[in-house]
């Protein structure tokens, strides 16, 4: 949560999920609002997902991981950069700096889970807290429309405690519930979703 200079860690417990630590975010930069073109130095906010092989355990900046920007949403909408992480020290130039000594602990948590078999895991990246208060605060605002594509993933990943199926059609998030006991691992679907509750048919 940008605006809010924190960071939840969440892990799954009993096929749920529920939140394990809060980290204080020490610096990101540019301002609220998606990162748009490479250069701008704008720290993303949407849906990633993190496989071992985005981990650097010899950053500069400590530790890192890269956070696979662009995503299949980024790429409809023609956004450009590379190399966003989550890593150590308290710089940022487009990314999401939490000290050493955080970076750390993250570093424990995610990686003992991909060590014990989850392919990857998910990052929900958001301007603030998406909560009705907030969302009204901001009303008007060029990225209303986005964030509220950012808060329907967000509600339903707040109602079951699963991270939601993701996937892009026609340049636009569609979410779908979860299911229970699903770890994030699945990527983004850069396809159109059936519309929850009704199965897909070939076309004809």
């Amino acid at each position: 949560f940008k605006r809010e200079f924190e960071l939840e860690i969440w892990k799954l417990k009993d096929q749920r999920f529920q939140l394990f630590a809060t980290y204080p975010i020490c610096r990101w930069s540019g301002r609220l609002g998606p990162k748009l073109e490479t250069g701008d130095r704008q720290a993303p906010e949407v849906f990633y997902w993190v496989a071992a092989n985005q981990l650097n355990p010899n950053s500069r900046w400590r530790r890192s991981f890269n956070l696979g920007f662009p995503n299949a949403y980024d790429r409809a909408l023609g956004r450009s950069g590379s190399f966003l992480m989550v890593h150590g020290g308290c710089g940022s130039v487009g990314c999401y700096a939490m000290t050493d000594a955080v970076v750390d602990e993250i570093w424990r948590l995610v990686t003992s889970a991909l060590a014990a078999g989850q392919d990857r895991f998910q990052v929900q990246a958001f301007p603030f807290r998406m909560s009705e208060d907030n969302m009204a605060a901001h009303r008007g605002e060029p990225n209303f429309e986005f964030w509220q594509q950012l808060k329907a993933g967000a509600d339903l990943f707040e109602a079951t405690a699963t991270p939601p199926a993701v996937a892009v059609c026609k340049a636009r998030y569609q979410f779908r519930t979860g299911p229970a006991g699903n770890d994030g691992s699945k990527p983004i679907a850069a396809a159109c979703a059936a519309p929850e509750g009704r199965k897909s048919s070939p076309e004809s």
